[in-house]
Parts: structure tokens; sequence; C-alpha cells
């Protein structure tokens, strides 16, 4: 592996129990990269990122610069264009925070560094990445975790799956494929899987 470490991206349909195994894998000994942290980080109040944004989305902001999360999302989630828009304002300043996230990482020790990221492909930050591992799930199952994750409507949920991209596409250009339609012995069975393969890329032999 390049480098000696090896960079992952970990993405999914919403829903799918991505975040679970991404605590896992950090339990594991992984570095992990929130990539839902990161993208809070360069929207804090008054960021570069955030002066950039209000020129589109003014009525998301108030005076302090502030942005109101869940305006934004009403706005985004039921017009494509608009978060169309969204991903091309804000994915440069989160990439930008990735790769020094990665180099520090890096010079750190850490040999496997996961990138837990939602908007994986959107973002770019795939070409960060030597393997893409997806989650996925039937709709129905992620439809109920959004309603009791964020309090939404089935409606809300909904809107919220169909803004993204199909699972076609996850098992299509991904490397490697976690079904995560069960409860939590399911998923810590997929979680161990996943951590074994990841280090038997990164040695080339089993652990």
């Amino acid at each position: 592996m390049k480098n000696n470490y090896m960079t992952v991206g970990l993405t999914g349909q919403t829903g799918s129990g991505k975040s679970s195994l991404s605590v896992f894998l950090s339990d594991n000994g992984f570095f992990v990269i929130d990539c839902d942290k990161v993208s809070r980080n360069v929207t804090r109040d008054g960021s570069e990122c955030c002066k950039k944004l209000r020129e589109h989305f003014p009525s998301c902001f108030d005076e302090a610069l502030h942005l109101d999360r869940k305006a934004l999302g009403a706005i985004v989630f039921s017009d494509q264009e608009k978060l169309s828009l969204l991903d091309r304002l804000i994915f440069p300043f989160i990439l930008s925070e990735i790769k020094t996230l990665i180099n520090s990482a890096v010079d750190n020790g850490f040999r496997v560094i996961v990138l837990d990221a939602p908007t994986l492909f959107e973002s770019g930050a795939y070409k960060l990445c030597n393997t893409v591992v997806s989650c996925v799930a039937r709709e129905e199952v992620r439809r109920d975790r959004i309603m009791k994750r964020d309090g939404l409507t089935a409606e809300q949920a909904m809107t919220r799956i169909k803004a993204q991209k199909s699972e076609s596409f996850f098992i299509t250009n991904s490397d490697i494929i976690i079904e995560n339609g069960g409860g939590t012995d399911s998923l810590c069975r997929a979680a161990d899987f996943l951590s074994s393969r990841l280090k038997e890329m990164l040695y080339g032999c089993k652990h």
C-alpha cells in the first residue's frame, strides 16, 4: 500500500447504519474522520464557508452568520438544483479539512484512515481513498431509522431517501458492500468481517 497506510471511504444510504459501523471501527483502532463533523466545523458561525453560502441562501443565516441547518435542509432536500449548488459551494472546504486530518493521522502513526462520508462520491472524497465500503439496507428499514433518529415524519424521511443515490449506484461503485438490515448482532458480525478484510488488504495476510 502506498506510503504504508490506506484510506477507506465508508459511505452508504441514509439510515443504513453506516455511523454505527464507523463507531465499531474506531473502537478497534482505526482512525475515523466523521465528515458530518467536518461539515459542521467548516460551517461554524462566521466561517469563510458560511460567508459563501449566505450569498446563495441568505434566509438561512442571521446577522452573526449562524447557519440554520434545518431551514437549509428544507430548501435543498426538496430541490435537486439547490442541493447540487450547496454541494458545489461546501465540498471544497470539506475536502481541504479532510486532507489535513488524513495527514495528521498518518503523522501520528495510524495506518488505516476511515472517511465516514455520506457524500463520499458527491464531494469527490472517494478520489482520496484506496478502497470504498458502502452500507445498504431495505428502504422501509432506513425510513424507520431516520424517523426515529431525526424526529421526522415518514414523508420527510422519504424525501431525504429519494434525494440520495440509489442502492444500485452504491453497489456498482464500491469495493465492499455491507448489508445492514438486521439488528446489533448482524452489524457486529459485518463489522468484524470488515475489520479483518481491511487489515488483510493493508498487511497482505489474514490477521
